[in-house]
């Protein structure tokens, strides 16, 4: 089995067809799929959410989204924060920017975090990780995940869930287009802004 025919499994017609082949389960496979996005970074969350828009419609697509995608997140923070003493997530922990990372959670809060969220570009999966890892508290992790990820899953369910309107409207392609774009590039200068944060901070400890 080779990479494209993984990568064939995970198209967007992929998913459309998988979720209409198991109706008859009605919700729990859209939530399923983003659910497991968070324990599996590697599969496509935008792929996922775009589907269950165009599939169960804009407002029931992006719940189902919401849910499971919040649920996963959560539940991997839970599951970090049980076990985070064990070997492997104690050597992740001393890893100079792991550790970075968690102090810059701990000193900043629900706020970066929030922010973090909101963009389908930022790799979530640590972000679930790192704040387990750290002492933020469940309140506050949960109400970031809640928030941030309605924004965003809100913003990819309401590009997918009529997706003949993007061939049929060339303009609404090209809107599509320069979110998406704005959304990546807002996302990196936020990672960047750790990154210059953390430099400074560094300089400063010298």
């Amino acid at each position: 089995m080779d990479i494209e025919t993984i990568k064939q499994w995970f198209t967007l017609e992929s998913v459309l067809s998988a979720l209409e082949q198991y109706r008859s389960f009605g919700v729990i496979p859209g939530i399923v799929a983003t659910l497991l996005e968070a324990f599996l970074p590697i599969l496509p969350m935008f792929v996922f959410v775009m589907a269950n828009a165009a599939a169960f419609g804009l407002w029931q697509g992006f719940l189902i989204s919401w849910f499971g995608a919040c649920l996963g997140s959560i539940l991997v923070f839970l599951i970090t924060r049980k076990i985070g003493q064990k070997r492997f997530f104690h050597f992740v922990s001393r890893h100079r920017k792991v550790r970075k990372f968690m102090h810059w959670i701990e000193r900043h809060g629900f706020g970066p975090v929030f922010l973090l969220y909101c963009f389908p570009f930022t790799p979530s999966a640590i972000i679930n990780v790192v704040a387990g890892l750290s002492r933020m508290s469940l309140q506050q992790f949960a109400l970031a995940v809640l928030c941030g990820k309605m924004v965003m899953i809100f913003t990819i369910s309401f590009i997918g869930y009529d997706i003949t309107a993007l061939v049929k409207q060339p303009l609404r392609t090209v809107m599509v287009a320069v979110v998406i774009a704005l959304l990546w590039y807002a996302g990196k200068r936020i990672e960047a802004r750790f990154s210059l944060t953390e430099k400074q901070r560094d300089r400063e400890d010298l």
